[in-house]
């Protein structure tokens, strides 16, 4: 009894140990916000001798918040909602429809996951160059829309697998047409593996950087947040004071649609990605 008691005490001490350390930097992200440049370069790691409140109201002006939050909003939805109807779709039919050509198309999927990026980042602006897709919202999604098919394909075409054939053979039999029963009745059944999609190329997407320098480029219409803070990045002077703030508050809002859906995340994965 003593020693089950002493481990469930070493693994209860570990895992508070994790979490403090994975809380860690919000911690320092908060804290130094609040500070001044000077105060931070001297300690980083201490409670604000004077809350700097202004650092919120300067970063809100610089950088048009409402303005550049409005970007974000707009391409993290439109975004997320193509990749979720499409994969959603995609993987039903090659569920569904287990002919060669989709067994094929379902590996090139796969495949397409392993890719890095950044090998095809130059033929990427090339491309949208050519097709008029760089700097206006359009071209943003298309890539976004393209490159976030792979993974939730693969994670759509696991979970349909657990939807019992039954229930559509059912529904057939009642007079439902194959539209009607995908979107009446499976389309509703996938909803835990779609707020997983969700979470996953939301916090992506929110938090991406490169693709919107590569397709977005110069038009400061469209900047998006994380675009927005590199403004306190200069050749020569960081202002962590404000880019801190920034950064505060560009997480704040998916921070608080990541917590709203966390318990969907395990549920989904567990039910779907592994039965792939």
């Amino acid at each position: 009894m003593a020693a089950s008691r002493f481990r469930n005490y070493s693994v209860i001490t570990l895992v508070l140990l994790l979490a403090l350390l994975f809380l860690s930097p919000f911690y320092f992200v908060l804290v130094n916000s609040v500070k001044s440049l000077g105060e931070i370069m001297v300690d980083a790691a201490s409670l604000p001798k004077i809350y700097l409140w202004t650092n919120y109201n300067e970063v809100w002006e610089i950088i048009r918040f409402p303005k550049v939050l409005f970007n974000s909003i707009l391409i993290t939805g439109v975004s997320v909602a193509g990749i979720v109807l499409v994969s959603a779709m995609a993987g039903y039919r090659l569920v569904r429809r287990p002919t060669t050509f989709n067994k094929l198309l379902f590996t090139c999927f796969i495949a397409a996951m392993i890719i890095p990026f950044q090998s095809i980042m130059l033929q990427l602006v090339r491309i949208t160059s050519l097709l008029e897709l760089r700097g206006n919202l359009l071209g943003i999604f298309v890539c976004y829309l393209g490159f976030g098919l792979s993974l939730s394909v693969f994670l759509f075409h696991g979970f349909v697998k657990s939807v019992p054939v039954e229930i559509e053979e059912a529904a057939v039999v009642d007079g439902c047409t194959p539209y009607g029963v995908f979107w009446k009745i499976v389309f509703p059944l996938l909803r835990p593996i779609m707020v997983t999609v969700i979470i996953l190329n939301g916090l992506w997407i929110w938090n991406d950087y490169l693709l919107p320098v590569l397709v977005i480029g110069a038009n400061k219409d469209l900047t998006t947040i994380p675009l927005a803070v590199t403004r306190f990045f200069g050749q020569y002077t960081k202002q962590w004071d404000l880019a801190l703030a920034g950064l505060t508050m560009s997480v704040a809002p998916i921070l608080a649609v990541f917590l709203m859906l966390q318990r969907h995340i395990v549920e989904g994965i567990s039910s779907g990605s592994l039965k792939g």
